[in-house]
């Protein structure tokens, strides 16, 4: 039985929703190694030609969105109060 190959609007809605969801992270690191991963998923897809690889590689997306959605609201509950050094307000107390 052949799984549904999703169209190319599909494909362009998961790819731009995981980018969004990279957005929400508010560690540097975590973000853009999110983003990184994203553009490197669908790059490494973009030569696919079977329609069940094509199925398969799109549900794997999707699953990996549904994580990063919800790391993203994890990291959010349990981010540090200052999120860089730069943040920090100089002590005058020398």
């Amino acid at each position: 039985m052949a799984k549904v190959v999703p169209t190319r609007s599909e494909v362009l809605f998961l790819f731009r929703s995981l980018l969004r969801t990279a957005r929400q992270f508010s560690d540097y690191n975590i973000r853009e190694y999110t983003k990184r991963r994203t553009i490197d998923g669908f790059r490494q897809n973009r030569t696919l030609s079977d329609p069940d690889s094509i199925a398969s590689a799109f549900s794997l997306g999707k699953a990996q969105l549904e994580i990063a959605k919800r790391q993203a609201v994890v990291y959010s509950l349990y981010a540090p109060k200052v999120k860089s050094i730069m943040d920090l307000k100089p002590c005058n107390s020398i």
